[in-house]
């Protein structure tokens, strides 16, 4: 355990040291939805984002009867990407369930077909889970020497728990970079992975039920 430590801290420089040299790239500028647009199975890709989710005091609300997300008209591929995300807990806010559940999808391949929940490889936010990888739709990753079977929803569990309590901001920082993939919350490494099958994609914020709020999605690439 003490030379895996030793191993994450090290990678974790090399990883800073290979973004710091880079100005990140806003993908919210604060005010709209430009860049993004949403999705929800009823109504299909929506351009004009607004139709299905808000933005207010500089963050993006994702909330309301129908499990949707936003979806960056970008596409990535080596890259470490910021997000600040907190569960909104204002009660006048309509939602689908009462389960904290959502994600940052990314790696998301620009053929894939809109649905819940396309090709990618998911950041699951989720209370008691937060920080695992979810491998959607037969995607594939070697995780601790070994590459997992394929399926429609592979879960790998997260190293520790990492998030705050419900209603404070958390930072997410996601890493591709050729190959390594590494999810970080709050500064702790939670999750690391190898050689996935999808390699350059678009970048996804879910919506499943429980209002969460989006602000600071930053990125630079590399």
């Amino acid at each position: 355990m003490r030379y895996f430590v030793i191993i994450v801290g090290i990678v974790s420089v090399l990883f800073s040291g290979t973004a710091a040299a880079k100005t990140p790239v806003k993908l919210f500028n604060g005010k709209n939805f430009s860049g993004w647009y949403a999705f929800e199975p009823g109504v299909g890709k929506q351009s004009n984002a607004s139709k299905l989710f808000t933005v207010d005091q500089k963050m993006i609300r994702l909330y309301g009867e129908k499990a949707g997300y936003l979806m960056s008209k970008k596409s990535y591929r080596n890259f470490q990407l910021l997000v600040e995300y907190r569960w909104n807990m204002d009660t006048s806010f309509v939602r689908k369930s009462q389960t904290k559940n959502s994600g940052i999808m990314y790696l998301v391949p620009e053929k894939t077909p809109d649905m819940l929940w396309p090709r990618g490889i998911q950041f699951q936010i989720k209370e008691g889970s937060t920080g695992d990888f979810v491998l959607l739709q037969e995607v594939t990753m070697e995780i601790d020497g070994k590459v997992n079977t394929p399926g429609k929803s592979v879960v790998r569990e997260r190293f520790e728990d990492a998030e705050k309590p419900a209603g404070e901001w958390n930072t997410i920082l996601i890493t591709s970079d050729h190959g390594r993939i590494r999810q970080e919350l709050n500064g702790v490494p939670v999750n690391e992975g190898l050689n996935p099958s999808v390699t350059h994609g678009r970048i996804l914020l879910q919506y499943e039920g429980f209002p969460i709020d989006f602000r600071r999605i930053e990125i630079v690439e590399f």
